[in-house]
């Protein structure tokens, strides 16, 4: 019969051949820091048979975590839940896991609720220098097209909400022009009606006029080309959608082109959906709106965004004071 410490070194074993390098480190960090609070806690895990091993010594865990900070403590709790669920998963002792689920919530700290952060001035210095002229200037064709279509990419972003792999899903055919609308299929498999800004609209039709080309070409009806299109060597002189990964890596470059080096990390496409939410907010102080334009089931997902800058902050105290 096995201790519970070659038992913990064959579970740590198994997360470095299925998970990443790091993850494998906090791993072996976690069940190390498990073993020693089982001998603080006078459980000798490297003579006691894992057999011995009960599900009460996750609250032992729980209890040691206290002065450590809160994400330490959940990646903690975390991998020792796993070490549970691999010693039931292999018959090694009877193990209840939703047990263990509930000595965790019941006695392990609430998450602290995170804002979203963004820099929003990037945001809008970005918006400001792609619809530069200077920025769609470019003596090569294909670059030239690149440009337009990130430009109508990024202003869509920014404008609709919509996430980045809704954006790449797009089709001609979905969009109304009149209307200035789209119904898209997104997050949970429901329909939603997304709405385009002007600006947006401007640049899609933009970006679309200088594809005319290439799109009459296709052989494929208008309306089932995708609305933004790869523009590498890859997809030659076929009409292939966006991935997400192109999506992600049009703002990687352009944020490292028009903000440096230094920015780079700082604003993601996810970046841009924050951003809309936080302008829908501050211009209209409409919570109910932000959540339907955001497409949030739950609003209490809106209101965290409904929180005020430290400008306006800084502007209320000193007007509540100085009267």
């Amino acid at each position: 019969m096995e201790t519970i410490t070659s038992v913990a070194e064959k579970y740590i074993n198994s997360v470095r051949m299925a998970r990443s390098q790091h993850t494998a480190s906090t791993y072996n960090n976690a069940m190390s820091f498990y073993l020693e609070t089982l001998r603080i806690n006078k459980i000798d895990p490297d003579n006691s048979l894992i057999t011995n091993l009960h599900e009460e010594t996750i609250v032992m865990l729980a209890t040691a975590l206290k002065n450590h900070a809160a994400t330490t403590e959940r990646l903690y709790l975390t991998a020792v839940t796993g070490f549970f669920a691999y010693l039931a998963a292999d018959n090694l002792t009877p193990v209840n896991l939703p047990r263990i689920k509930l000595l965790i919530q019941q006695r392990a700290r609430k998450p602290g609720q995170r804002l979203p952060q963004f820099p929003a001035s990037d945001i809008d210095s970005i918006l400001n220098l792609i619809n530069q002229p200077e920025f769609l200037n470019s003596e090569d064709e294909q670059d030239h097209l690149i440009k337009f279509r990130d430009r109508a990419f990024l202003m869509t972003l920014a404008d609709t909400g919509l996430r980045v792999h809704e954006a790449c899903n797009l089709r001609r055919g979905d969009l109304d022009w009149n209307e200035g609308k789209a119904m898209i299929i997104g997050k949970g498999n429901k329909q939603a009606i997304i709405r385009f800004s002007t600006r947006s609209t401007d640049a899609l039709k933009d970006y679309l006029k200088i594809r005319t080309t290439i799109d009459g070409g296709s052989k494929i009806p208008l309306s089932a080309l995708p609305l933004f299109a790869r523009h590498d060597r890859g997809a030659g002189k076929k009409i292939k959608p966006m991935t997400t990964t192109t999506g992600r890596n049009i703002v990687t470059d352009r944020v490292r082109e028009l903000l440096g080096e230094d920015a780079v990390g700082t604003i993601t496409p996810h970046s841009f959906r924050h951003y809309f939410v936080t302008r829908v907010l501050r211009a209209s102080g409409n919570l109910k709106l932000a959540q339907e334009l955001a497409r949030h089931t739950n609003i209490a997902v809106t209101q965290r965004y409904a929180h005020l800058s430290d400008d306006e902050l800084d502007k209320g105290y000193w007007n509540a004071i100085e009267e």
